[in-house]
């Protein structure tokens, strides 16, 4: 298999068309359909529908680009660090934050990066879903108490609480009531909620009005006095100490944990270990409830 087809054919995928692809790259459109063609000969499928308005990968198209093009950035990964010495990252890096990120500074943090190492081409993506690093091509994913992976290494940036708040006209529940709950959209199966008070622990059933899929929605939520909410300590401390909103108690069970995750073949990439040490130096200036949050293993 001719790798430039190979590359030619992710090109056009990603850019959506031959046309965009040819902009983008400044080469020929075609020959960049003479090498997506003699790749489509060699493999014995069509990868594009070519007769299709707007353009369109085939059921073929969209598999075999989802499976190679983690392994061609992994190929430019290493020729670039081949290229280039340890202590001078270089080459595109792809991030995948929360929405929480996009409200705390993480575009002040980019902007220094991309000061600091200009041979990088940084692109973080706010996305609160989990993405799959590997298929959406992210060389770090940046998420808060991920589900543990055995394929990808991580480092714990930081721990939290994680507080049920609510705006002072909602009354605290007694043991075994309901309330109404702003839920957040991964976890809104939790229908009972053990609450650790002063007086001991309160099990009780938030009754759901709203259902949103980020943190800071649900911040603005509680603020505006429709419901209870489960949130991290720290983004709360404000409204707490300022009366806008009454801390209940803390949520029984795993703090929040904000973990950067990583492919393990990247773990000693210059770029993501230029990333991931910006971000320890970007969060070790919050106040956090561990002190020793920055630790290393492989895996959440």
């Amino acid at each position: 298999m001719d790798l430039q087809s190979l590359s030619d054919f992710n090109v056009v995928a990603l850019h959506g068309g031959f046309s965009e692809a040819s902009r983008k790259t400044g080469r020929p459109k075609a020959s960049l359909s003479r090498r997506v063609r003699e790749l489509e000969e060699f493999l014995k499928v069509a990868l594009v529908d070519r007769g299709a308005k707007p353009f369109r990968l085939t059921d073929e198209g969209v598999r075999f680009h989802e499976e190679t093009r983690a392994m061609l950035d992994r190929i430019d990964d290493i020729a670039t660090e081949f290229a280039s010495t340890a202590e001078h990252p270089r080459g595109s890096l792809r991030v995948s934050a929360p929405m929480l990120f996009a409200h705390r500074g993480i575009g002040k943090m980019a902007a220094r990066f991309a000061r600091r190492y200009p041979d990088v081409q940084l692109e973080i993506v706010v996305d609160d879903r989990f993405v799959d690093a590997f298929k959406d091509g992210f060389d770090l994913v940046i998420r808060a108490n991920p589900e543990p992976n055995t394929e990808l290494a991580g480092r714990c940036l930081r721990r939290d609480r994680a507080v049920i708040v609510a705006a002072p006209s909602i009354p605290v529940p007694k043991d075994g009531e309901g309330f109404p709950a702003i839920f957040l959209s991964a976890a809104r199966a939790q229908r009972t909620w053990h609450i650790d008070t002063e007086e001991g622990v309160l099990v009780t059933h938030p009754r759901e009005v709203l259902c949103l899929s980020s943190l800071p929605m649900i911040w603005d939520a509680v603020r505006e006095g429709l419901g209870a909410a489960i949130l991290p300590a720290s983004l709360v401390r404000d409204d707490i100490r300022e009366g806008r909103l009454v801390r209940w108690g803390e949520r029984v069970g795993r703090p929040i944990e904000v973990w950067a995750l990583y492919p393990e073949q990247r773990r000693g990439s210059p770029k993501v270990v230029a990333f991931l040490d910006m971000l320890v130096e970007e969060f070790s200036t919050h106040d956090v409830a561990d002190p020793s949050s920055t630790e290393t293993r492989s895996g959440p």
